[in-house]
């Protein structure tokens, strides 16, 4: 059985808006690395929808990129998409896949179908996936950034609390800090 692995940018005050981390060529590459190590993405429906408007331009080359972004367009056209969603069914983006009935099930049915495990990188998808006690790693990169709004980590909150074990702290150039954790309990 593969491991599901929590990713994403956050700030220091909690915040998971894509438009407010330091986006470059470093972080990246970091998560091009973090992506590369799994068997396949899951995201929920509103994630999905914003990596769909713009990553697959990116990887056809209609959009202009720098390199590390190309990568990770190209990397990301190939991997294994899987979309919880309640209100969408189709998803044509290259190797998308829509996890349907009961979210735990089909999420553990989608870990033990992989054994390089899953990247998960929707933070309201994870707040639920935690509830499940689905979730077994976290890797964020910790922006150096106070962003004072939402949407931030775990707005629903969760039942306990999770208690975690550092695997490792990396400090980028940028001054973001790439943190992996682990399940403690």
């Amino acid at each position: 059985m593969g491991l599901l692995t929590f990713s994403l940018n956050v700030t220091l005050d909690g915040c998971v808006d894509h438009q407010v981390g330091i986006a470059d060529d470093e972080s990246h590459a970091y998560f091009t690395r973090v992506m590369d190590e799994g068997g396949a993405m899951l995201w929920g429906r509103v994630t999905y929808e914003l990596m769909e408007s713009y990553w697959p331009a990116v990887a056809r080359g209609d959009e202009e990129a720098p390199p590390a972004l190309r990568e990770w367009a190209v990397k990301l056209e190939a991997k294994p998409k899987y979309v919880v969603s309640s209100t969408r069914k189709d998803f044509s983006w290259a190797n998308s896949h829509h996890i349907t009935g009961d979210l735990r099930d089909g999420v553990q049915k989608l870990k033990d179908a992989t054994p390089a495990g899953v990247l998960l990188g929707s933070g309201k998808l994870a707040t639920e996936l935690d509830r499940l006690d689905l979730i077994d790693e976290y890797r964020m990169l910790v922006q150096p950034r106070i962003a004072g709004h939402g949407p931030t980590l775990y707005e629903g909150g969760l039942p306990t609390t999770r208690k975690l074990e550092l695997v490792s702290a990396q400090p980028l150039r940028s001054g973001i800090v790439a943190m992996h954790y682990r399940r403690a309990d």
